[in-house]
């Protein structure tokens, strides 16, 4: 990933470096478990802790091999006597490669795992402090009903409290090893030495495998991250909606000294947003090649390999860049409270109209008798919406002067049926229902 897009702490676990790193602790703890079972000598086992890799020469050695692996084996026993002969005593490259790797995963899904918990503690401090900030809901980009930008929270949070349970489970499938040999058999390394080198490294054992761990396990994590990728996206698409000039009731961060556009000294663009919504979409396909990576030939082919060394590192490093992203943006939101209230009465109690439909039949009305006495008299208001935002009461004024509502309705009743307090009064509830009481 570019380093636009990575963050230190998560761009040093891929690394080429560290890569290699976790491949030689794999084979050093391989040669701890042979040597607990009598078959590597005290002497030797001494010797070949100080084993270390050398990275110039391994690349040189690629030239000739074109494998990595047994370029980083040769590199290694170059550089030692007869006791190099031990290092990867009955194992393949995949038994290296992917605990590794899961090994890399089990680092990467730490940050993961808490940059996800910060964004949601973000998310739900907002919620807390707007739960009544009441605004109106849309429906296909439509105003709908009076709702609250703090139950809008809320629904983020309960959201991001589920990625963060799938996270979790996605993280303990992936970060599993295995040291089973070239077909899984064991029949070359014994299954206590594969317990013991997935023991020291905190790895969970693969309990069964063929020549590498299943990919249904990192199609499951990859999956995972694309999932919450476009919860991120949803979000972010939500706050870029509310900056649109329209509507502006609610504003990602812009520092004094950020410039929206090189030709439009006003623009203030909802960027990081934006940003977010297009990552998202990397996610997602790198998914797609994840699940493609599942169907193997037999008992392995490398077809997978290849797509892994960009997807997996990649997935990783843009989600934890979009949830680092994301969480300044929560906490630096800007919420016009006023501006949200102007806009909810701005079609002139439209909103109202299912609380108004409610009264009637109530009165005993029928349903679509009564839904024809308030839509007749809404696309009267509708029509005023073209000269700009309409002042007032406007649905309270046509149906009280609709002879057929006001056999039901009078105007002091119309009037109390457009407070918005109706419409909050079960908030509470569902902030109960999530913790967030």
């Amino acid at each position: 990933m570019i380093e636009r897009y990575s963050l230190p702490e998560m761009a040093a676990i891929w690394t080429t470096a560290h890569k290699t790193d976790k491949w030689l602790q794999v084979e050093l703890l391989a040669c701890e478990g042979w040597a607990r079972e009598g078959v590597i000598p005290q002497d030797a086992i001494e010797k070949i802790r100080q084993a270390r890799y050398n990275a110039q020469r391994m690349q040189e050695i690629e030239q000739e091999t074109h494998h990595d692996i047994i370029s980083f084996l040769r590199s290694i026993q170059e550089q030692m006597g007869p006791e190099g002969r031990f290092i990867h005593l009955g194992m393949t490259s995949s038994d290296v490669l992917d605990t590794g790797l899961a090994a890399q995963l089990k680092e990467a899904g730490a940050l993961l795992s808490t940059s996800l918990a910060t964004l949601t503690d973000a998310v739900a401090k907002v919620a807390v402090q707007h739960k009544y900030t009441v605004m109106t809901g849309r429906s296909h980009g439509i105003h709908a009903e009076p709702l609250t930008f703090g139950l809008k929270m809320a629904l983020w949070v309960d959201e991001l409290r589920r990625h963060q349970k799938r996270l979790a489970e996605a993280i303990e499938q992936v970060t599993v090893g295995k040291i089973s040999g070239p077909v899984g058999t064991h029949a070359s390394v014994p299954p206590q030495i594969e317990e013991y080198v997935c023991e020291q490294m905190g790895l969970g054992v693969a309990p069964i495998s063929n020549q590498i761990v299943q990919r249904d396990r990192h199609a499951h994590f990859m999956t995972t991250l694309a999932l919450v990728g476009s919860s991120l996206e949803k979000m972010a698409q939500e706050i870029r909606h509310l900056q649109r000039t329209e509507v502006s009731e609610a504003f990602e961060p812009f520092g004094s000294g950020q410039q929206g556009s090189s030709s439009m000294p006003h623009k203030r663009n909802p960027e990081l947003c934006e940003r977010i919504c297009g990552l998202a979409r990397l996610l997602r396909g790198y998914a797609v090649t994840a699940m493609e990576n599942v169907a193997l030939w037999h008992e392995r082919d490398i077809s997978h390999s290849s797509t892994e060394r960009i997807i997996i590192p990649d997935s990783c490093t843009l989600l934890h860049y979009m949830l680092h992203i994301f969480t300044n943006v929560i906490s630096g939101l800007d919420v016009d409270s006023e501006r949200m209230l102007a806009n909810l009465h701005m079609t002139g109690g439209l909103v109202f109209s299912q609380r108004i439909l409610l009264a009637l039949i109530d009165k005993g009305v029928g349903r679509q008798e009564a839904y024809k006495m308030v839509q007749r008299n809404a696309k009267k208001v509708w029509s005023q919406t073209s000269h700009g935002a309409i002042q007032g009461p406007a649905l309270v004024e046509a149906l009280s002067s609709d002879s057929e509502v006001s056999q039901y309705l009078n105007r002091h009743e119309l009037d109390e049926l457009t407070n918005t307090d109706y419409y909050t009064k079960y908030v509470e509830t569902a902030f109960q229902r999530i913790g967030l009481a």
